[in-house]
């Protein structure tokens, strides 16, 4: 997922990618993995690695996993960064849409799969980065069956964190998507408003590192010389 900015942004600092359970190399480990479980994984893998505080970028799900660590471990946290990412909880339709995805994956989670990268651009993105969408697909078809709907389930069953955004008294930070699919740009704005976040808005849809990584990268740059 963050393969396209690791060559910019390592010349510069120390980047750690890792793969929560039931995604990659890592097997599942629960059949709900919760946001506060990837939460706690993220903490115990800093401080396996000796770092203190570090700053968090989170993209969609990772967003979510970045908001649970802010709730139980804000003193890791040097920065906090929601990628195409909201505190807010599911909305009723959005829980809804989870479950009939946790009813179909195991009966055609080719399919289920295919068509949940697919939704996550816009039209013309779709044709723009047919490539990086087929490779994107290929990858998530080797997720065992258990991660993904564990996955599932725990973006489902997370609670709302906004006052847990806005209370975060560090650096915070929404990149969101013009164009996304998934997390309308009003929306994002209107959070980012109430919790005096501050925000940066990409012409992009939900795949902004995939489909505007020089811009992403030049943000990250930014952010991360900021002095507040």
């Amino acid at each position: 997922m963050w393969d396209g900015l690791l060559p910019e942004i390592t010349k510069t600092h120390r980047v750690i990618t890792f793969d929560f359970p039931g995604h990659g190399k890592t097997p599942s480990i629960s059949k709900v993995h919760g946001m506060e479980l990837f939460a706690e994984i993220t903490s115990a893998l800093l401080a396996q690695l000796g770092i203190a505080e570090a700053t968090i970028i989170g993209h969609s799900m990772g967003g979510y996993v970045a908001m649970a660590m802010a709730e139980k471990y804000p003193g890791q946290i040097k920065k906090l960064i929601l990628l195409n990412s909201t505190p807010a909880a599911d909305s009723q339709a959005r829980i809804e849409n989870r479950e009939r995805a946790l009813a179909l994956v195991p009966k055609a989670k080719d399919a289920f799969v295919g068509m949940a990268i697919t939704n996550l651009f816009n039209e013309a993105s779709r044709i723009k980065f047919e490539k990086e969408i087929s490779a994107l697909k290929a990858e998530a078809l080797t997720f065992p069956l258990e991660g993904i709907t564990a996955a599932i389930a725990g973006m489902k069953d997370r609670k709302d964190r906004t006052m847990v955004l806005k209370s975060f008294s560090k650096p915070k930070y929404m990149i969101c998507g013009v164009h996304d699919p998934i997390l309308p740009i009003d929306d994002c704005k209107k959070i980012a408003e109430q919790t005096k976040t501050e925000f940066f808005s990409v012409n992009g849809s939900h795949m902004n590192h995939i489909e505007n990584t020089t811009e992403i990268v030049k943000i990250l740059h930014l952010i991360e010389n900021k002095c507040i």
